[in-house]
């Protein structure tokens, strides 16, 4: 059965009685709707390939393996799910045993299942995948962007309301378009964001609520079909073409770069982020490459033995590094734009904000004892800049305005 039948719409699950409880214990694949069709069910891999898990209820849940209740608990009790072998154990309070798989509900209307401490709607599935364990949590699509929104945007105020809106249609458009990307798992799409962050209902807020709303069922779409909806935190004054920030993704027209001027400034100028320094010595930089450039290019790390220069030989139509040359003992070394970041991680060992950089090099005897790096933006830089958004809808712009701006020639429309 699916989870809309167990009258799970967005407020918790309203139990009429255990019978209720019947859910089928292997993962269904998620169909794709197609335009005018019904809201979908997504199935969120909250924790993939852990050794256990901890699962409470805000009042009381149960649990059921092949649509019989196993385990009901109350008042807070927590349980402490393991894995063994291709088994879950469980434990703790009142409630024991080993199965297969099992499914959690709350049995309390408006109230919800917890994992680690986190309350999230629909129900929760706990298997193991032979590596680990894997949470799922259930629940239909519009509820799981509400645990989306906020997250990725956070707190927003009144006259931003249009960013919201745009994230929420980004996202779902999202989320439809990769509906069963994970199913050989069990799951749609993880609850970080390697696809998108989610944090279930203590992430929701009004704003973000009333901007899935106001927005339902809308996508954004492209010759009658689903765009591919990239979107990062600061684009830095332009947004990026694919091939400057990914290997495998194709050149699309409405993913070409866009302009965040207004005015005398950017539209994202307000970002944290807009503008960053970081700054190497010589020893750290040498350090930091003889890791990274093995690591994502499959070079001898013997051949970096020691770093002559750092320069950018090549810019793309962003003006972003489209390639960077290493100069070591051996010669040059290309590093492609999609490499970039993570070659020349931090002192840290984070990633490079972005690709929108400059270099400064100080050398001495023949070898780079400092690198500067004076850098625009965060993130791959490509769609829709998250804080040129908030810009714009600051600016009067509306959710529609903002989003066929980022992605030209694509267009707001009914899904469902």
């Amino acid at each position: 059965m699916t989870v809309r039948s167990a009258a799970i719409v967005g407020r918790g699950v309203l139990l009429g009685g255990v019978a209720l409880l019947s859910v089928s214990c292997r993962p269904q694949p998620t169909p794709e709707p197609e335009p005018g069709g019904a809201e979908p069910d997504v199935r969120i891999g909250l924790h993939v390939d852990v050794t256990d898990v901890h699962i409470t209820g805000d009042g009381s849940i149960a649990g059921s393996e092949r649509e019989h209740v196993v385990i009901r608990v109350g008042g807070g009790e927590p349980l402490t799910v393991r894995q063994d072998g291709y088994g879950i154990v469980v434990s703790g309070g009142s409630a024991s045993g080993r199965y297969e798989r099992l499914t959690f509900v709350s049995l309390d209307p408006g109230r919800h299942v917890r994992v680690e401490g986190r309350p999230y709607r629909g129900i929760v599935e706990v298997f193991s995948s032979g590596s680990g364990l894997v949470v799922v949590n259930v629940l239909p699509l519009e509820a799981y962007l509400g645990g989306v929104v906020n997250a990725e945007m956070g707190r927003r105020a009144p006259d931003e309301e249009a960013a919201l809106e745009a994230q929420a249609i980004v996202s779902r458009t999202y989320a439809l378009r990769n509906l069963g990307k994970f199913a050989s798992r069990g799951f749609d799409l993880r609850a970080s964001v390697a696809d998108q962050a989610y944090l279930g209902v203590e992430s929701e807020t009004e704003p973000g609520l009333v901007a899935v709303r106001t927005t339902g069922g809308r996508v954004l779409t492209y010759g009658g079909e689903l765009i591919a909806p990239f979107y990062h935190s600061t684009c830095g004054g332009w947004t990026a073409a694919p091939e400057e920030a990914f290997r495998t993704v194709r050149s699309r027209s409405y993913l070409r770069p866009v302009s965040d001027r207004h005015g005398d400034g950017w539209y994202c100028d307000r970002s944290p982020r807009f503008g960053w320094t970081v700054e190497w010595d010589g020893p750290a930089l040498l350090r930091i490459l003889r890791n990274t450039v093995p690591a994502s290019l499959g070079i001898d790390p013997a051949m970096v033995d020691a770093v002559r220069d750092v320069r950018v030989r090549r810019r793309g139509p962003s003006k972003r590094v489209a390639e960077l040359r290493v100069t070591v003992g051996a010669g040059d070394i290309p590093v492609s734009g999609p490499d970039v970041r993570h070659v020349l991680q931090t002192p840290e060992g984070r990633v490079l904000g972005s690709t929108a950089v400059e270099l400064e090099v100080a050398r001495r005897d023949g070898v780079v004892a400092a690198l500067v790096a004076r850098g625009h933006g965060w993130g791959h830089g490509v769609g829709m800049c998250q804080w040129g958004a908030v810009g714009r809808a600051r600016a009067g712009q509306d959710a529609r305005k903002i989003l066929e701006t980022y992605f030209p020639g694509a267009r707001v429309a009914r899904w469902y």
